[in-house]
């Protein structure tokens, strides 16, 4: 065969094996994502019960990463203590070399039929929970059917002379075996498809066991880098527990590639069976680990709180809610998209109260908090649409985009009230600073009277993002219209008093109108939230423009 063709056809098999991967634990995560999350963090009271609990998400998901995502999310946020977080780890890392152990055996003939499954199953489902099982059930089909392509895939490859040379160099070079087999776990994701191809090269005796052990060594340091990778934004504890997985899988590699040759005899003497022996020698290492490092757990936090100390910029800092773990279960990405947004508008009521108290008396500290508030508005808005967009990429239910739209859409809304209150209502107050100018005390009081109701529909805003309650989008949507009836108003007013000619006032004049602008233009950008509401009740008019009468 064209040695071409049989790359292709080895890299098509290893690419549905990890897409056959992540098929299982998103649809595991869509199916159960909640339940399982759940179920983490109450089970570490103590660090066995941990270890268990984490043993089984990862039998559950398929995914060594991703329970360590969903632990180093739960650590950055201090629901579990860093302890029992790498007690999670410990036991995740077990759960992973469990299932290569199922995958050693000859099932791969059971690939055909849970494909027939899945797809029958994702063509009659409804709900998420049972799209989530088909899909998981697909996805271990496919995962199924890879193995066997790629069985079959490198059947050339175990007479091939140059395989034959390649892989012996490497044999004699340990360093290089297992800093190539950590790189492909490294790209793959997964140290499971790492050792999955080791079995399958140890079975068609293309690799040595010796060879076999450094690949199983390589996989576990490989499989620790990309959890590491993916908490780097997180928070220190987060660090702290991928951190503490890389060292202690670091040590484990080194100590089996030293021993390589012994361990390997060892192991064939007591299975015989080559192809199964990266499974065993992996689940060894792992009940090695779990078994000497569990009760470690407190020495190597407090070497890894050493490494990576607490910051001190990081005090004060403001939380956020955005867990990168949750994007594979919607329902609660949406959840935590949704109150990150309800505390971006909690930060733009603050740069409001600010511009009201700068209205009512100067005071130069206002304007540098305000630019600075506005700061953390645009950084958490861009935050949260881009969480929102890589939630989108993925399938979602009608309802659950519908909801991340509106997110966004009130996300938007809130950053260009920011941006007004910034680069509008602060210039003026800048300006009125600046020039020692004074508001009418009638003027002073209508703007102060525009500042409270816009501060109120503000709130009610929030409360409507929050509840979707369709009498409060009512009358935030009746506030819209009183408040251009506030801004009329006081505008007919201040005119009256400029033709009285009275000093204060002609010299405010375009401060004062132009206030009442952007306050309309932010009640306007507020009153934004309650229309999704009522479009969907059947109840906003596309134009409020009344037809002539023939």
């Amino acid at each position: 065969m064209n040695p071409t063709i049989e790359l292709v056809n080895i890299l098509g098999a290893a690419a549905l094996l990890l897409w056959g991967l992540g098929q299982i634990k998103l649809g595991i995560m869509r199916a159960f994502g909640a339940s399982l999350r759940q179920w983490i963090a109450k089970g570490t009271k103590n660090r066995v019960l941990a270890a268990f609990w984490g043993f089984i998400a990862t039998l559950a998901l398929q995914s060594s990463t991703a329970v360590a995502v969903i632990t180093a999310s739960f650590a950055a946020r201090e629901f579990i203590s860093l302890g029992m977080a790498q007690a999670v780890m410990l036991g995740a890392n077990l759960g992973t070399s469990i299932v290569a152990l199922v995958l050693s055996a000859d099932v791969s003939a059971f690939g055909s039929v849970l494909i027939l499954i899945g797809v029958a199953m994702s063509m009659s489902a409804t709900g998420t929970t049972s799209k989530g099982v088909a899909r998981a059930i697909l996805g271990l089909g496919l995962m199924l059917l890879a193995l066997r392509l790629m069985d079959e895939a490198t059947l050339p490859l175990r007479d091939s002379p140059l395989v034959a040379t390649i892989l012996s160099a490497l044999g004699n070079a340990p360093l290089l075996a297992v800093l190539m087999a950590a790189g492909l776990a490294v790209l793959a994701s997964s140290s499971l498809a790492v050792i999955v191809l080791a079995m399958v090269l140890a079975g068609g005796g293309i690799i040595s066991p010796a060879m076999a052990i450094y690949l199983v060594a390589g996989a576990n340091l490989g499989g620790a880098i990309p959890p590491w990778l993916a908490v780097a934004g997180e928070g220190v504890e987060a660090r702290r527990l991928t951190l503490a997985n890389l060292i202690v899988r670091g040590i484990g590699a080194l100590v089996v590639t030293v021993l390589a040759a012994p361990i390997a005899d060892l192991l064939i003497r007591l299975t015989g069976d080559a192809r199964s022996l990266p499974a065993i020698a992996h689940i060894a290492f792992n009940i090695a680990l779990l078994l000497i490092f569990l009760p470690l757990i407190t020495p190597i936090g407090k070497l890894v709180v050493r490494i990576l100390p607490d910051h001190p910029s990081a005090q004060g800092e403001r939380p956020s809610y955005l867990d990168e773990s949750l994007l594979d279960t919607p329902e609660l990405a949406l959840a935590v998209a949704k109150r990150e947004t309800l505390r971006l508008g909690d930060i733009v009521a603050e740069m409001l109260d600010d511009a009201m108290k700068a209205v009512a008396a100067p005071d130069d500290s206002l304007a540098p908090r305000i630019a600075t508030l506005e700061q953390q508005v645009d950084k958490l808005h861009e935050a949260i649409k881009l969480y929102v967009a890589r939630m989108t990429l993925s399938e979602l239910d009608p309802a659950d985009s519908k909801q991340a739209n509106e997110i966004i859409s009130y996300a938007i809304n809130l950053e260009q009230v920011g941006d007004i209150i910034k680069s509008g209502l602060t210039e003026l107050l800048d300006k009125k600073a600046r020039k020692q100018l004074s508001l009418s005390p009638e003027g002073l009081a209508e703007i102060d009277s525009f500042f409270h109701q816009t501060r109120d529909n503000l709130r009610m805003a929030q409360a409507i993002f929050l509840s979707r309650d369709l009498t409060l989008a009512q009358k935030l949507v009746e506030a819209k219209v009183n408040v251009r009836r506030i801004e009329e108003a006081s505008a007919e007013k201040h005119l009256d008093r400029v033709r009285q000619g009275r000093v204060e006032t002609i010299e405010t004049s375009s401060i004062h109108m132009d206030l009442l602008r952007d306050l309309k233009r932010i009640n306007a950008h507020v009153a934004s939230v309650a229309y999704p509401i009522l479009e969907e009740k059947g109840m906003l008019r596309e134009s409020r423009v009344v037809a002539a009468s023939g």
